[in-house]
């Protein structure tokens, strides 16, 4: 047994214990209550933490007493804290710093939070087959997409001459004496040169077709009068291919191809088939990467007098009807040019060098002042698109004329109601870039 003075130490011993764990629970009963306020400067206080069973005062005696109970108490704790293994603690290099933390004004409050009936179930997620991966991710440079395609392709970069939004460009300084000019050598009003297949020339209709085809279809020989300028063959031009005016006209009988797979245009000027030959025979052709804002060389034609290609100047059903919005420049010819031409023009077709004529390669606007609200369908589509992307001047020809694609949906009494719109509406854009003339093409 042990003597008095060591039972009074043991006594005086448990008895601190007791103050010890009781004093605890004290402090622990202040934390839970919110007595304790944060800290200064340095941040919040963590919080302490609470045990997850009854207060200590709630537990009631056990076979060992009190002592043994509030000693259980503390071992249940220290029990809590080891639940998470030090080793597998976040260390300090990887806790989130204060100024990344949320704060309580950016927490998603409960009338932010997603709804249980918006939230994405299981058979909504994405599959991990379908996920983006980083090389498939839209780069800057890819993120422009918004200009014209035809079956998959672009026709030409969002960022191409054809494609460009020139509604706030300026005014050029002699755009009065231009248009009068024009206005003084023919026609005066505005005027669709395309129709429905039955409106004009049956079954063909007026304006100029074109046929898409897949990267197999056969190429066949052609032969170009004025070879010197023109890209040489073969050419995909299938059996049957639609021609400018019908298999028997005797226009400028233009054969337009789009190579679907590889995106290539092919255009074709004054194009005869012979038999004899089996080739194509020609005025001139070109090809176009329609992926790319590259030029033809300077002072070269192309299958139109302006070495323009004439596809992406066409409007078309499948865009002023069926899209309701035309996104490109359209092509437009004037009885009189001049012997001049300006990017993305490429040649001129003309020997008068007056500074009054317009140029080849000119774009003209339809004044933003214009009014067009009593105008519907396909030819306000036509009118929104030349006050924001305007005409290039790309031939010779009937003054004010916008060149389409023929369709056996156009409504012809629609389009006619664009003839109602006068030459004096429009406006010429001051050209940014170098005007070349006979001297810079000897």
């Amino acid at each position: 047994m042990l003597d008095s003075s060591a039972q009074q130490t043991g006594a005086i011993m448990r008895a601190w214990v007791v103050v010890v764990v009781l004093l605890g629970a004290g402090l622990l009963g202040a934390c839970e209550s919110g007595e304790l306020s944060k800290g200064g400067d340095s941040g919040a206080v963590d919080a302490p933490q609470v045990l997850d069973g009854p207060l200590l005062a709630d537990r009631g005696p056990t076979a060992d007493g009190p002592l043994a109970d509030l000693t259980a108490a503390v071992d249940e704790g220290a029990a809590k804290d080891q639940a998470v293994p030090t080793d597998q603690a976040a260390p300090k290099d990887q806790a989130v710093p204060k100024d990344q933390a949320v704060t309580a004004d950016q927490a998603v409050t409960p009338d932010q939070a997603v709804p249980t009936d918006q939230a994405v179930t299981p058979d909504q997620a994405v599959p991990t087959d379908q996920a983006v991966t980083p090389d498939q991710a839209v780069t800057p440079d890819q993120a422009v997409t918004t200009g014209p395609t035809i079956a998959g392709c672009p026709v030409f970069p969002a960022n191409s001459p054809w494609n460009t939004d020139i509604s706030a460009e300026p005014v050029d300084p002699s755009s009065a004496t231009i248009i009068s000019a024009i206005n003084a050598s023919g026609g005066q009003y505005l005027h669709p040169d395309f129709s429905s297949t039955s409106g004009w020339n049956p079954p063909y209709g007026a304006g100029i077709p074109y046929v898409v085809v897949p990267g197999t279809q056969a190429k066949v020989c052609v032969s170009f009068t004025y070879s010197g300028e023109s890209d040489p063959g073969p050419y995909p031009i299938p059996s049957g291919a639609p021609i400018e005016g019908g298999p028997s006209s005797s226009g400028d009988r233009h054969i337009l191809v789009i190579d679907k797979d590889s995106c290539t245009l092919y255009e074709t000027y004054a194009s005869y088939w012979s038999a004899s030959t089996s080739c194509w025979d020609c005025g001139s052709g070109a090809v176009f990467d329609l992926s790319s804002n590259a030029l033809r060389t300077d002072c070269w034609t192309s299958a139109d007098a302006a070495g323009l290609p004439i596809f992406p100047g066409l409007v078309r059903y499948d865009e002023a009807v069926t899209a309701g919005v035309i996104k490109h420049a359209l092509r437009v010819t004037f009885s009189k040019t001049r012997q001049a031409f300006l990017h993305p023009a490429t040649h001129y077709a003309s020997s008068d060098t007056s500074a009054s004529l317009p140029p080849m390669g000119l774009r003209l606007r339809l004044k933003a002042s214009y009014d067009i609200s009593g105008f519907t369908g396909a030819a306000k589509a036509v009118l929104v698109a030349l006050k924001k992307y305007g005409m290039l001047v790309a031939d010779n020809g009937s003054n004010w004329y916008i060149s389409g694609a023929p369709h056996a949906s156009w409504d012809d009494t629609n389009l006619n109601t664009l003839k109602q719109v006068p030459g004096t509406a429009f406006e010429v854009v001051k050209p940014t870039g170098k005007l070349y003339t006979a001297a810079d093409c000897p």
